[in-house]
């Protein structure tokens, strides 16, 4: 047994031992924990400071997820099993498909959209990956491939090489990517042997999942950098939650740490609209908030995408702060900066006008000037 499983099965995942140990009464959070399963890494428990801090929130199960919320009461809010043409496959996008190699996760986030099936039995079988390879291979269009779950890197190396050797088997699949939290919660599952394995199926890209400074420790900061020498670009996704991130201050830290380590910045997500996480939700405006504060006052590549996941499987929305276009016409363009002073951008006279290409811009600020 290698020394990632070892720290699986020393996490805590029933009540009984969370009271001991966090001192939180079990009777409080039994019926939650039945519902949604609870797993606290040893690695993630030394990083908890103390009752109701930025880690505790995302991994502590709470009464407040039970308690109802109209706006905020779907099992599957991305429609993801409506988009599901094979069992285990998401197709949603033209050309990329996602897949489900596992329901099992290194911790179990009390924020998560998938809170309906991680946690259960489940890994792909045999028969489902012929499945999803025969149906890519028949879908030429598919050019990109995300293989997410719970967490791919779940599964043993074995496992994982054959599900990657199969794929990387069909020509007209590009780019495969790994959406991962095990970095930053299991960094030992990082290990020299599965560097080699990934790097034999090039290009392969990771998404990692960080939401607060503190997770950003030397173990995690040792274990990415395996991964970057290995030649695997790494990106960030970030969860926007109330009382974990939602600062200015926070999310700048959090963004300037990843690229210390290697990680660049990719997305912030505003919460999903999952039964049972209705007490992490913000409002958008404090995502604009924090877009706004970071651009221009830290380097832009710490200024990630800020998105909503939109609902009934709409795919990824991206949120843009408003005011930094004023106005645009066949002459001039007029901009505001991070510091609100303006500045005019001559047209190119020689250029064809492009009609319909900002008609949103065109209408809302038609006849105005700064």
């Amino acid at each position: 047994m290698d020394q990632w499983q070892k720290d699986l099965k020393e996490s805590i995942h029933d009540v009984e031992t969370l009271e001991k140990v966090l001192g939180v009464p079990a009777e409080s959070v039994r019926d939650i924990v039945e519902q949604y399963p609870m797993r606290i890494t040893p690695y993630l428990l030394k990083q908890i400071k103390e009752k109701g801090d930025a880690i505790w929130k995302q991994v502590v199960p709470s009464p407040e997820e039970a308690y109802p919320d109209s706006a905020c009461d779907a099992e599957d809010p991305l429609h993801e099993e409506k988009d599901s043409p094979v069992p285990g496959l998401v197709h949603r996008y033209p050309d990329r498909v996602l897949l489900f190699v596992t329901n099992q996760c290194p911790i179990y986030c009390r924020f998560c959209t998938r809170k309906r099936f991680v946690g259960s039995p489940g890994t792909l079988t045999p028969d489902n990956l012929n499945k999803v390879v025969a149906y890519i291979s028949e879908h030429t269009e598919i050019r990109d491939i995300i293989f997410s779950g719970g967490d791919p890197l779940m599964v043993v190396d074995k496992l994982l090489e054959r599900i990657l050797s199969a794929l990387r088997a069909i020509p007209h699949l590009e780019i495969i990517r790994l959406g991962t939290r095990v970095p930053g919660t299991l960094p030992s599952r990082i290990t020299p042997a599965f560097c080699e394995m990934v790097k034999k199926y090039h290009p392969v890209y990771m998404n990692l999942h960080f939401n607060h400074p503190d997770e950003i420790t030397p173990e995690v900061g040792r274990a990415c950098g395996m991964l970057a020498d290995a030649g695997i670009p790494l990106g960030s996704q970030t969860v926007l939650m109330e009382g974990i991130n939602d600062t200015p201050e926070v999310m700048k830290r959090l963004m300037q740490k990843l690229l210390a380590i290697r990680v660049k910045p990719y997305y912030i997500y505003q919460a999903d609209l999952v039964r049972g996480t209705q007490h992490f939700r913000t409002r958008v405006e404090k995502g604009l908030e924090i877009i706004n504060a970071l651009r221009g006052h830290t380097s832009g590549m710490a200024v990630p995408h800020f998105v909503i996941d939109a609902p009934q499987g709409g795919g990824k929305v991206a949120i843009l702060p408003e005011g930094t276009l004023l106005h645009i016409d066949d002459e001039e363009v007029i901009i505001k900066n991070y510091e609100d002073k303006i500045f005019k951008y001559p047209q190119p006279a020689h250029s064809e006008k492009i009609e319909n290409a900002l008609p949103l811009i065109s209408s809302r600020h038609n006849g105005r000037r700064a």
